[in-house]
């Protein structure tokens, strides 16, 4: 049995929380960058050239690169070897959070009641999602995520017989009503399968992997593909200004469904497709 101590963990998400607003991954600037050479619109190359600039910027003056810098959402994979010590593992997840936001100097979003709305002022609580995997590691993985592209997200139990034609038809929608709001060109997760909140999980879970990183089952990688297709023919572009990039990426994770159900749920992240991970 390994002991890893909380103390470990909340330097470890504070750091993670800084850097993930602060620098934003290769793999989403080579999107942008990409998206670049191929987009039509001159306004829309000028947007995303700025989207680089910005991105430099950031880096260069360790400011975030948004002043939304997100609700702290927290995956942790749990080796079941490792045993946590010297308080709880959520208690040190959310210190974390609190001492990074508030020495990082950035935003703090959260409020305590959703009805009352008075504002935590420390950006906690996390949500925060655990699984539980073999071995004696413990993976972090911070992922801020702003409201307006929070905002957009939306699910729907399909019935079975919709199919793949369904899936397609609820997430083109989802994003053609989004429009502008999530600040494109975006990343359109996509969790089918599960339950209500599976599915929903799914969606979410799928943000993390790199941009433009397929599925590995062919015919949700092909689903991907056609997805990106007929969503960046929508014409929104970026920012919403129009143009060929609406989205960057359509990422898809699957899970076994019930016989009488087909949930889709449709989780968007904006251009700053932000997350940073640690293994202690």
């Amino acid at each position: 049995m390994r002991e890893i101590n909380v103390q470990s963990i909340i330097e470890t998400v504070a750091k993670l929380c800084t850097e993930a607003n602060y620098f934003l991954g290769s793999d989403v600037l080579d999107a942008i960058k990409e998206a670049k050479e191929k987009e039509a619109s001159t306004l829309g190359k000028d947007i995303l050239e700025q989207l680089v600039t910005n991105a430099a910027i950031a880096r260069e003056e360790s400011v975030p690169m948004c002043q939304d810098t997100g609700y702290a959402v927290i995956f942790v994979e749990l080796g079941q070897d490792v045993h946590i010590v010297g308080g709880a593992l959520n208690d040190a997840i959310n210190e974390g959070v609190r001492k990074g936001y508030t020495e990082g100097y950035l935003r703090k979003s959260i409020v305590g009641h959703p009805l009352e709305r008075k504002n935590t002022g420390d950006n906690t609580p996390a949500v925060i999602h655990v699984k539980v995997v073999p071995g004696d590691k413990l993976k972090i993985t911070i992922a801020p995520k702003g409201g307006g592209s929070e905002n957009m997200s939306a699910i729907k139990m399909l019935k079975p017989s919709e199919g793949v034609e369904g899936v397609k038809k609820f997430v083109v929608e989802s994003v053609k009503a989004a429009g502008s709001n999530p600040c494109p060109p975006i990343v359109v997760g996509v969790g089918i399968g599960g339950t209500f909140e599976k599915c929903a999980y799914l969606a979410k879970e799928a943000l993390l992997r790199p941009v433009g990183e397929q599925n590995p089952l062919p015919d949700i990688a092909k689903l991907e593909q056609d997805l990106l297709q007929a969503i960046n023919k929508l014409g929104i572009g970026p920012q919403g200004l129009g143009g060929r990039t609406t989205a960057l990426a359509v990422h898809i994770e699957i899970y076994p469904a019930h016989i009488a159900s087909l949930p889709v749920a449709v989780n968007i992240n904006c251009h700053a497709a932000r997350h940073k991970e640690a293994i202690l």
